[in-house]
Order: structure tokens, then sequence, then C-alpha cells
């Protein structure tokens, strides 16, 4: 999940240990949303100024009816802060990684809400316990 650090950031995950995740419109995002499950890992990314992932969060609401919604068409999912990654993982360093050469985090930047699978999952961690490349 993508977040702007100046609207929502990890630090505000982290002060409130749960929240609902709104404000996302686009259809890919919102069906990556809907395919969310209880106990899903959610890693939270700070996009425009850091675009780095940052920590990790879990889902502990799938996903319901977004009450702002007068179409009814969006939904919400609810997380809670799991835990800070070592050390940010930046864009660069993921593009870098073949196993993100076909990743929606790569390829189309302004979507908010993108699906990883448990290789890329893996590989954020593997790489945020690692040094930063000089």
């Amino acid at each position: 999940m993508k977040t702007e650090p100046g609207a929502y950031s990890w630090a505000d995950l982290q002060r409130e240990k749960r929240t609902h995740w709104d404000g996302v419109t686009n259809t890919t995002a919102q069906l990556n949303m809907r395919a969310m499950q209880k106990g899903d890992t959610v890693v939270v990314y700070h996009s425009q100024t850091d675009k780095a992932a940052i920590g990790l969060a879990e889902v502990v609401k799938g996903p319901y009816p977004d009450p702002t919604d007068e179409a009814g068409k969006r939904v919400w999912v609810d997380i809670r802060v799991r835990r800070p990654l070592a050390r940010p993982v930046t864009l660069a360093e993921l593009k870098a990684e073949p196993t993100f050469a076909t990743s929606m985090l790569v390829r189309q930047s302004r979507l908010s809400v993108v699906r990883l699978d448990d290789d890329q999952l893996a590989t954020i961690e593997r790489l945020a316990a690692q040094p930063p490349p000089p």
C-alpha cells in the first residue's frame, strides 16, 4: 500500500497502531483491496519523497463498504502495524531485482495498492536486512 508521507505516514500508523485504508478510487487498486483477507501482510510504501518500502502491517479486517461512497462501489480495509523494516528499501533497489520485473509496483507507479507475491515480499525483507547500496 502506497501512501504519501505528508498525508499519512508510517509514523502515523505506528502511533495509531491500527487504521482503515481509505481514499483509494482507482479501479485496479480497488480490485487489489477487494482481494485482501484478514491476516495478509501489507508492505507500507512511502511514495513521492522517499519512494521506499518502510514497514510491514497486517490486514485485520477484510474489505467492507466505504461509508463515504454513495455509489457503493469502493471498499476499505483495516490494517494494524506489525514492524518497521530494518531499513527502507528504495524503488531503485526493487527495480534492480528480477522478482519485480513484472510487478505493478515498478511498472505502474501511480497505482496505490499493488499485489505482491511471496517471492517479492521475501525480496523486500531480504533487502531490508542488508546494508544499503553505496
